[in-house]
């Protein structure tokens, strides 16, 4: 099974501007830094994904790519998050991929176990068109996507885009699974995601690169600071 990640990330300066109340300038693009550097690390040594490509024109975000021997591929001349993922997506297709597995690069949680659960619903079923998608916990946003073959369907990535994608998968015959992982649910876009993300660090200790990140950073109207918590 040929299953390839597209990770879609437009920069890192000026990244999380929903958090400007909580971080400041450097402070945002240090922690989506830590957090991307968490997708690729999960991505790269998941044993079902063959290969990553990440969609960028950003000199920052293509050589910490290049760092962890991820493919760069430039953002398509129309801008948006649908265009990169439709543009990708048709691309490996005609290279004859079986399945895209779509990941925000702010996920900070997920794990190369995570991404087998995803991986492994699709090994289950035919070779008919299939879309797997991990819902946010609000069950709002789409946070990962499995497609397979890449393009057929059509993607809606944006407010509501979970029953958006079950829409757009059900018009064209795709047939769909929503798989609940609390991990992936989690995507650090406000203040009181930020939040439940620095409590499930302090509960668990996890050494990442936003544990590290976040144990060293002042975060204003934090519940605990993580450099409060044993190193594990």
């Amino acid at each position: 099974m040929s299953v390839v990640a597209v990770l879609p990330i437009k920069q890192l300066a000026n990244a999380k501007q929903r958090l400007r109340g909580v971080l400041d300038d450097e402070q945002r693009r240090g922690l989506f830094k830590a957090m991307v550097e968490d997708v690729l690390e999960a991505v790269t040594v998941c044993p079902s994904i063959d290969r990553a490509i990440v969609v960028t024109s950003d000199d920052e975000v293509s050589a910490l790519a290049h760092y962890y021997g991820v493919e760069v591929r430039p953002e398509p001349d129309v801008a948006g998050l649908i265009p990169a993922v439709t543009v990708t997506a048709d691309a490996l297709a005609s290279e004859g991929v079986r399945a895209m597995l779509f990941l925000p690069g702010d996920v900070p949680l997920v794990s190369a176990e995570d991404l087998e659960v995803v991986a492994d619903g699709l090994a289950s079923v035919a070779n008919d068109p299939q879309m797997i998608i991990v819902p946010a916990q609000d069950l709002g946003g789409t946070n990962c996507l499995l497609v397979s073959p890449p393009n057929a369907m059509s993607f809606g990535f944006g407010e509501d885009s979970y029953r958006r994608h079950l829409r757009l998968a059900e018009t064209v015959g795709v047939g769909s699974q929503t798989i609940s992982l609390p991990t992936i649910g989690l995507d650090v876009d406000e203040p009181k995601d930020l939040e439940a993300l620095m409590e499930v660090l302090q509960n668990d200790g996890v050494d990442t690169h936003s544990y590290r990140f976040l144990k060293t950073t002042d975060v204003n109207a934090s519940p605990e600071p993580l450099n409060q918590v044993a190193d594990q």
